[in-house]
């Protein structure tokens, strides 16, 4: 097999952690072909930031590429070596941002006709590794939450459409009903399975305090990314003109340092900040609307840390007139749209919910959507019957027992 000639000093810019791995595996990196290495060091690269599911899954695919024979390995990565590259490609400086050389690779795989055959391949190894070397099962049976705030017009929109066939439809919810049962539960949960980022708290508008939660959680809010949503519009704003690319303007964004838009220092999570960040920065309209942020922060958490529980809360977002004065500028006060956030509201439920399906254990997963200060709920969980209507008037705490969340 051949061998690609790196060293260490290769990835010298690599943060700390990026670099020991790289070095304690570079025997085998080397025989890696670039259009699969390439993709593997975009992900390396932020190792130091990344959710302990995520450094899992990477530090999975080495052992389990390193646990092939001479000639494993070389049938492993036939595919990708079949690939062809453009000599610019090839003679590219792609350690140095293996991000950016990816974007450019899947620009000529789409050119070439070849991304069918990369996808497969790549396909192919994901199913090849996690069978080989699976990831551990959760520490419990996963619980994904989404509140509908109570400030979100309720009128004539009928919620839960697309969850009601798949859990039971609770119609008679007792208004009085306190979303801080759910933080309760949450907060519970952190003490009783406590580990890195398995716990999440997810606000589209003020944030919770940490004492409510405990440190076992990991909270995020659309209002304290107040000051990082203005820098990296400023930036957008800054970049709207003549020559307006935006695909040069979602690169730029995309390599935001977290310390660029002042979330460095004394007190502050490096690997949430990177996170809150890069929700802001890949997701189309998370800077302008509180309900987008929710959404894909849910999903984003979903797919990246892996939690055993979730809660997300939709509060109200600004007009698509107002997003538009902010954009360029002359906005001088927000104006909300709660009946278009509920409709927001109520499909990031069952996105939340898609979402927590494609995660081990989904089988055993429980999930609830609430619309906080009215009388609807969705709960889906193996106890409970799907696509049946409960009328009985029933408090918050009586859904999660019949859920088997809580017992008492």
């Amino acid at each position: 097999m051949a061998v690609t000639p790196l060293t260490s000093a290769d990835f010298r810019n690599y943060p700390p952690e990026a670099q020991v791995l790289v070095r304690d595996h570079l025997a085998l990196l080397q025989q890696l072909p670039q259009t699969f290495l390439s993709l593997l060091m975009r992900e390396v690269i932020l190792y130091d930031w990344k959710f302990p599911a995520e450094r899992d899954e990477i530090d999975r695919q080495l052992r389990f590429l390193g646990g092939l024979s001479p000639d494993g390995l070389s049938s492993t990565m036939s595919a990708f070596r079949r690939i062809q590259l453009s000599p610019e490609l090839e003679q590219s400086s792609w350690i140095a941002n293996p991000g950016r050389f990816s974007e450019r690779l899947s620009a000529h795989l789409w050119a070439t006709h070849q991304i069918d055959d990369f996808t497969a391949a790549a396909e192919s190894f994901i199913a090849a590794f996690n069978s080989a070397v699976p990831e551990k099962p959760a520490l419990t049976p996963r619980l994904g939450i989404v509140v509908v705030g109570r400030e979100l017009n309720r009128d004539a929109y009928p919620l839960f459409r697309k969850l009601r066939a798949r859990g039971t439809y609770f119609n008679n919810v007792d208004n009085a009903s306190n979303y801080q049962t759910l933080l309760d539960v949450v907060k519970e949960r952190a003490e009783k399975f406590p580990a890195a980022y398995a716990h999440w708290c997810i606000h589209g508008g003020d944030p919770v305090a940490a004492n409510v939660l405990g440190k076992q959680v990991a909270a995020i809010d659309y209002s304290s990314l107040s000051s990082v949503r203005e820098d990296l519009i400023h930036k957008m704003q800054q970049n709207a003109g003549t020559h307006f690319s935006p695909e040069a303007v979602r690169t730029q964004l995309a390599e935001t340092d977290p310390a660029a838009v002042g979330m460095a220092g004394h007190g502050v999570d490096p690997v949430l900040s990177h996170f809150s960040v890069r929700v802001l920065t890949e997701g189309s309209g998370t800077q302008i609307y509180s309900t987008t942020f929710v959404q894909w922060a849910a999903r984003e958490a979903l797919r990246r840390a892996r939690p055993i529980t979730l809660l997300a809360k939709f509060a109200p977002r600004q007009t698509e007139e107002s997003a538009d004065e902010q954009l360029q500028g002359i906005q001088k006060k927000a104006t909300l749209d709660p009946a278009g956030s509920l409709v927001d509201a109520d499909m990031g439920a069952f996105y939340t919910w898609i979402n927590l399906q494609r995660l081990s254990g989904a089988d055993d997963a429980k999930f609830l959507a609430w619309f906080e200060g009215h009388n609807e709920a969705v709960a889906i969980a193996g106890s409970l019957p799907a696509g049946k209507v409960s009328a009985g008037k029933a408090g918050l705490a009586e859904v999660l027992r019949r859920m088997q969340v809580i017992s008492t």
